[in-house]
């Protein structure tokens, strides 16, 4: 079973950056499909970013509205899953979370998840 402590959330301004950690604790991190969703107020939870495991090809995915902005990354020795968060948005703000899945796609992306973090804060201010 996997665990995800999230970090790296603050009080940033317009167009700031912010680099957000996960660290996950079990065994065979590699071959688990990773990703960020956030959650802003008054809203549903909602998909932000994803990469497939170790032998997926480095495949990636993003939500439109962070398309070109976000880049999610992992290091499997480390067992860290980064989000990089450029120019920043007021609607960038919400609750991040990491994930993680065993139920894998044909390109090794996540279709469900089924480990959780309990969340980072990300406030940006306008």
């Amino acid at each position: 079973q996997l665990q995800l402590v999230e970090s790296g959330g603050g009080l940033v301004q317009v167009g700031d950056s912010l680099r957000l950690s996960c660290a996950a604790s079990g065994r065979s991190f590699g071959d688990y499909a990773m990703g960020w969703y956030r959650q802003a107020p008054g809203k549903e939870r909602e998909f932000v970013a994803g990469i497939s495991w170790r032998g997926g090809g480095g495949n990636t995915d993003y939500a439109d509205s962070v398309k070109g902005r976000f880049t999610i990354s992992r290091d499997n020795r480390k067992k860290m899953l980064y989000l990089q968060l450029n120019s920043l948005k007021s609607e960038d703000t919400g609750v991040y979370y990491c994930a993680a899945s065993d139920h894998l796609d044909a390109s090794g992306m996540a279709y469900t998840y089924d480990y959780w973090g309990q969340g980072t804060q990300v406030t940006v201010s306008s």
